[in-house]
């Protein structure tokens, strides 16, 4: 039975995962650049050891209000094709072992820019982890109305 790894963060009191293999590293920060003229989701940038980080607000990718800033803010740094970029997320969870035969489809209960970025779930411990697209989460240019 083949099993995939993900990294769980929650975002609105909802889990969410990427696959392992697409984060280079979680962590906290508090020291951000305002971007101006920048994408809605795109609204801070900072310095990770001498590399500029767009930081990609999950909340308005999902079509919520943006995550304030003050203070500390959870980031889930993601490799992409080009530079790093982080989604910014309310809560970091866990790495989680799951079996393939436990994925579904998304519901059709999903609906808005979630649906988009939402590529199966998985139940966990009786909560239900949506499996969002590493490619899609951080795309600023999607519409996300």
């Amino acid at each position: 039975m083949a099993s995939r790894q993900f990294a769980t963060f929650e975002v609105a009191n909802q889990l969410f995962g990427v696959e392992v293999h697409t984060v280079q590293e979680v962590l906290s920060y508090n020291e951000y650049t305002p971007v101006p003229l920048a994408p809605p989701a795109v609204s801070r940038l900072f310095n990770l050891r001498g590399q500029v980080i767009a930081a990609v607000d999950l909340r308005v990718q999902l079509g919520l209000p943006p995550k304030a800033t003050e203070g500390p803010v959870m980031n889930v740094i993601l490799r992409g094709d080009g530079d790093p970029v982080s989604l910014v997320v309310d809560r970091i969870g866990e790495v989680v072992d799951l079996d393939d035969d436990t994925f579904e489809h998304p519901p059709d209960t999903l609906s808005g820019p979630t649906r988009e970025l939402v590529v199966g779930t998985f139940k966990l411990d009786g909560r239900l982890m949506l499996a969002l697209d590493a490619t899609l989460v951080v795309d600023t240019s999607r519409a996300t109305t």
